[in-house]
């Protein structure tokens, strides 16, 4: 049996002791989540400004997907794919009708979706478009976030991924991000299979590109026979006031790799999503997963899924958003300590008015998390701040008076 924790000291602690050091946590030791809140084991509560990266947009333990959680867990949990079980197939159609594609192809993690569709884009080329063996290219761009396989990271130009993991997998083209001109020339390469994109970069700095961007990366990918591989991982299942963040231009990638809040936040679940053409250059034994498409999971899918359409998540983003940036726009005038809000639905970030080594963020978001907020910073001078989707308006108010009360205070 597990033994108990009797304090936040001793847990840090443990994981300092017994843990890869591959995480810079806040240190706050969390024991229970319900809807947007999140309570140490001190029992100080707490407001969840990063919902687990966005996996957790439906709100903590949600009581519909931990009851098709539990139900599910007492039946059946995990068959391999050597076999078939009575929830796949399920789980399958109601994810294809939801986004309007024909086939989907479950796995487990954010990365692995990237890792499917990386393979499916080549295979393509290969026996679909006719690119000579060994030849594919996918064109990437800056600042992405898609994982951190070696696969994943060869198309990094972040040097924290890349720097000491060589040598990279050949097969990758850098462009600039919301770029239009830098895609034109790239795509007209022949040998070109995919682009690889995020509709807005979480990761990154929750970094939204020009209005008519990705509409116009679908075209030209349309133009020049290219899959659009769109990666919404972070940014899909209501995050940014519509049900995937390409729906506020109308884009319908080829290829659509979703994953975390999949599950509301109870287990690794991911997907791409593709039409006949594409999903079926794989073949038995091309490509797999133990775990991908297990019966808990079909099932967890499913309710996850609903409770975002029943609870109209993305329309609650969509207004929540717009309630919190004009909070925060209008604290940016009150302070030079913020330069830049940014952001859409509930997917928004701060942009402090410091260097990225800087740790001013850093000590913002401790001082936040002392004041029942909890936020990260990533890029050193960016805080993302991205509340469970569940959140009411008084509620963001009240987090925004917290936020307001650090920032103004904080140089004082």
């Amino acid at each position: 049996m597990l033994a108990t924790i009797t304090s936040g000291q001793e847990a840090i602690a443990l994981e300092e002791k017994y843990g890869a050091h591959n995480y810079h946590p806040l240190p706050v030791v969390l024991t229970k989540g319900e809807g947007v809140f999140l309570w140490d084991v001190d029992g100080k509560r707490y407001y969840d400004f990063l919902s687990a990266y966005s996996a957790v947009n439906q709100g903590h333990c949600h009581p519909r997907i931990i009851n098709t959680l539990i139900d599910q867990a007492k039946e059946l949990t995990l068959t391999s794919r050597a076999f078939y079980n009575d929830k796949l197939g399920l789980a399958e159609k109601f994810v294809c009708e939801t986004f309007g594609y024909n086939k989907a192809l479950f796995m487990n993690s954010g990365a692995e979706a990237n890792e499917t569709a990386i393979k499916l884009a080549r295979k393509w080329g290969y026996t679909k478009k006719g690119i000579e063996a060994n030849k594919a290219i996918i064109v990437a761009v800056k600042n992405n976030f898609h994982g951190r396989t070696t696969a994943i990271i060869s198309a990094s130009n972040d040097s924290l991924a890349t720097k000491n993991f060589g040598p990279f997998m050949p097969g990758f083209e850098i462009v600039n991000y919301d770029d239009i001109s830098a895609l034109e020339k790239a795509l007209t390469n022949k040998n070109v299979c995919g682009l690889w994109i995020e509709p807005i970069q979480g990761e990154a700095g929750v970094y939204v590109p020009q209005d008519g961007y990705l509409k116009a990366a679908e075209k030209l990918c349309k133009q020049n026979n290219v899959l659009l591989m769109m990666d919404e991982i972070q940014t899909g299942i209501a995050r940014t006031g519509k049900m995937l963040a390409g729906d506020h231009e109308n884009v319908r990638p080829d290829l659509l790799i979703l994953g975390k809040a999949l599950s509301g936040g109870v287990l690794p679940i991911s997907l791409v999503l593709a039409d006949d053409e594409i999903m079926l250059v794989i073949k038995p034994g091309e490509h797999g997963s133990t775990f991908g498409g297990n019966p808990l999971a079909a099932a967890v899918v499913v309710e996850a899924m609903l409770v975002v359409k029943d609870e109209k998540l993305a329309e609650n983003a969509e207004r929540m958003g717009v309630v919190f940036r004009h909070r925060m726009n209008a604290l940016k005038k009150k302070t030079e300590l913020i330069t830049l809000v940014r952001g859409k639905g509930l997917l928004n970030a701060i942009v402090i008015n410091d260097t990225e080594d800087s740790q001013t963020a850093w000590n913002i978001c401790l001082k936040l998390a002392e004041n029942g907020l909890l936020a990260k910073p990533t890029h050193g001078n960016i805080i993302r701040l991205a509340p469970p989707l569940v959140i009411t308006e008084e509620q963001v108010h009240e987090c925004c008076d917290i936020i307001e009360k650090i920032i103004v205070g904080f140089l004082r």
